[in-house]
């Protein structure tokens, strides 16, 4: 009896060391959560309205809006690639200050910019330490969580996005349509891109061992090849996010008589990611990465076909509820995939990828749905956003899904 309770108390023991090792909610994990928050609160606060700022301020047609504000997304997606390599060779809390640094100081300098050429150029620069933050941050999360709750970790790592993109449209349509002053909106984005780069700043992380051979370059540093077919789908998923997220307000306001329900939208939206990833977390565990991407693509399909099949409130809200849903499926799924074909020294690398092809897809839909309202409105440019994401849709089925089963890694053990 007596070696049946030591069995027992050693088996507790070694449950309780493994269960301490294996703790996902860490300080420096909550940190991480939170700075990252502050990061897209202050992005998002200003996104839904910004082509009503340079509407208004500076009378820009439909076209320009998109030119100036694909700058911002076009110079995130040159810098990642560089972000990823510096994430992978220095230290990766060192690199991720220095960005967050200036993202944050960037904020302050659209109170200056009183010409449409000088908003352009504060915009577009902006979108550097946007990037090499974004990198930065999603990556170092991977160095706070246990290996063994990495796919779960990496998931719930992108509640802080959703709530933002929950929370700051409501607040800066509120704040704006009590205001009525765009600067109040800058100071807040200022104030919280401020708070996100104090508490990064207390991150204790461990020290890694740099790349000793950084002066031997190749394209696998900057961008994963082995990724390239899931890189190619997050082109097709951003081009039709791209679209929506900035031409969203204004053509809730010209064609269906919404004017102050673009916050609504996203907080349906939120709603729907904050959902499915906390849904999804148990099969991210299992591993099931193509299985949840696969679902968050065919949701994502309706909620878009919805949005314009519908021209209506229904349709309009419903379409958010369902394309949260899809994107908080397939994101922190394809988020893994990537991971899951690259090296270790390569999870930068990786991160940068993904968040590269994400970007171009933004930038591409920000452009093309400029050009289609323009000259063709916002039906053709929505139906357009329908095709590319079915195009995305049967590349995944058809390529992708097998592509990633012949090019992962043998699975990491489980947690008992």
């Amino acid at each position: 009896m007596s070696d049946c309770h030591e069995m027992i108390t050693f088996a507790l023991g070694k449950r309780e060391k493994m269960d301490s090792k294996d703790k996902l909610w860490n300080a420096n994990y909550w940190k991480v959560m939170t700075a990252n928050f502050s990061m897209w609160f202050a992005f998002y606060l200003l996104t839904p309205l910004l082509p009503l700022y340079l509407s208004d301020n500076f009378n820009a047609s439909k076209d320009v809006i998109g030119l100036v504000l694909s700058g911002y997304t076009l110079t995130a997606l040159f810098v990642r690639p560089f972000s990823g390599y510096l994430a992978d060779s220095f230290p990766r809390k060192r690199v991720l200050l220095v960005g967050f640094f200036f993202y944050f100081l960037f904020f302050g300098t659209y109170l200056l910019a009183s010409t449409m050429l000088l908003f352009a150029i504060v915009r577009t620069l902006h979108g550097v330490p946007f990037g090499a933050t974004t990198v930065a941050s999603s990556t170092i999360v991977i160095d706070v969580v246990p290996s063994s709750r990495r796919n779960e970790g990496i998931g719930y790592f992108g509640l802080g996005n959703n709530l933002a993109t929950a929370i700051a449209p409501t607040v800066g349509i509120f704040v704006y349509k009590y205001v009525n002053d765009f600067d109040v909106l800058f100071w807040l984005a200022f104030a919280f891109a401020g708070i996100g780069f104090a508490i990064d700043s207390t991150l204790k992380t461990s020290n890694r061992q740099e790349l000793k051979d950084r002066k031997t370059l190749s394209l696998d540093r900057f961008f994963l090849t082995k990724g390239w077919l899931i890189g190619a789908n997050m082109i097709c998923f951003g081009t039709c996010y791209g679209v929506l997220s900035n031409y969203l307000a204004i053509y809730g306001k010209e064609k269906l008589g919404i004017t102050s329900g673009t916050g609504t939208f996203f907080l349906l939206l939120s709603l729907g990611l904050i959902l499915s990833r906390l849904q999804g977390a148990s099969a991210l565990r299992k591993g099931r990465l193509t299985q949840n991407a696969a679902s968050g693509i065919v949701i994502s399909t309706i909620g878009y076909t919805l949005f314009i099949l519908v021209p209506h409130e229904v349709g309009y809200y419903g379409s958010a509820l369902l394309i949260g849903l899809g994107n908080g499926h397939l994101w922190p799924a394809m988020q893994n995939m990537m991971i899951g074909v690259a090296n270790n020294n390569e999870r930068g690398t990786a991160n940068s990828t993904l968040l590269t092809c994400w970007d171009l897809g933004i930038g591409l839909g920000v452009l093309l749905g400029g050009f289609l309202a323009e000259h063709f409105g916002y039906s053709s440019a929505f139906w357009t956003v329908v095709g590319i994401h079915v195009c995305g849709l049967l590349l995944f089925f058809f390529r992708t899904k097998g592509f990633f089963k012949e090019k992962k890694p043998h699975p990491r053990p489980l947690p008992k």
